[in-house]
């Protein structure tokens, strides 16, 4: 999406925040059955509500004594809250992706504000933080389980794929009507690789799955992602939609009414 420029667009803002609301829901809701409910989730609420009103305020006190200065104060000052109720969550027996998710919704709005800022935050969670959590994942797949039962594995995968298909394709269908938006919207939202791999460690952590029903989950996981992306980038772009298109059209349209104007 970032590299087509659709997140720019009013249809990709559609497709990532339908899926943010997915991964939000999908995460609760983990938290909500498997979590226990002691005096340490009471705390982790607590400390996390007043870190979430607190966070935009120090947030913007930061950015107008110390945005550009090289130490790069606002990115650790993230980079520590982040860190701080991810511990936090660990140790009430939470997950640690959750605050995460509201932190980024309760300063989407001033990072929209400053693009110097969001290229570092992507530059240090995509080039650092990230393949240490893949690499994590990924080491406790299991490959001689996956090569002994492959059968598995593709029923997991076309069970995930096509139940997120045929759930969204006549969804997405009452709003958009051009194939392409339709297949190419449906395609991006069936991918979820970030919160499958999550979904999985938390089972294995929390012995609800096996070392191999991890792996057979995980290796779905990573396909699911891998193929309908794949499919809807190559089959079902819909360009008419690509920013260059739609600022082209959108100066057609200014140059037409100014002639109609004059």
């Amino acid at each position: 999406m970032l590299t087509t420029g659709f997140n720019k667009t009013e249809y990709g803002k559609g497709i990532l925040g339908a899926c943010f609301i997915n991964d939000l829901a999908t995460v609760i809701t983990l938290g909500l059955i498997f979590s226990p409910f002691t005096y340490k989730t009471i705390i982790f609420i607590i400390v996390s509500i007043i870190t979430f009103v607190a966070l935009p305020f120090i947030t913007r006190w930061l950015t107008h004594v110390y945005a550009y200065h090289t130490a790069a104060i606002r990115a650790k000052w993230v980079i520590f809250i982040l860190m701080g109720l991810g511990a936090l969550a660990v140790w009430s027996g939470s997950e640690a992706v959750l605050p995460a998710y509201i932190v980024g919704m309760v300063l989407a709005g001033r990072a929209a504000k400053d693009e110097n800022w969001v290229r570092r935050m992507r530059t240090l969670t995509v080039g650092f933080l990230t393949p240490f959590y893949f690499l994590r994942a990924g080491m406790l797949v299991s490959l001689p389980l996956l090569i002994a039962a492959p059968l598995v594995f593709l029923l997991l995968l076309a069970g995930k794929v096509f139940s997120k298909i045929f759930g969204l394709y006549p969804v997405i269908g009452m709003f958009k009507k051009e194939r392409n938006e339709k297949w190419y919207y449906t395609l991006m939202m069936s991918t979820g690789l970030t919160f499958g791999t999550i979904s999985a460690l938390f089972g294995l952590s929390h012995n609800i799955l096996s070392q191999a029903q991890y792996s057979y989950v995980v290796a779905a996981v990573i396909a699911s992602a891998v193929v309908p992306t794949l499919i809807a980038g190559f089959a079902f772009v819909p360009r008419h939609l690509l920013p260059e298109k739609v600022e082209a059209a959108e100066l057609v349209s200014e140059d037409n009414d100014l002639g109609v104007e004059g």
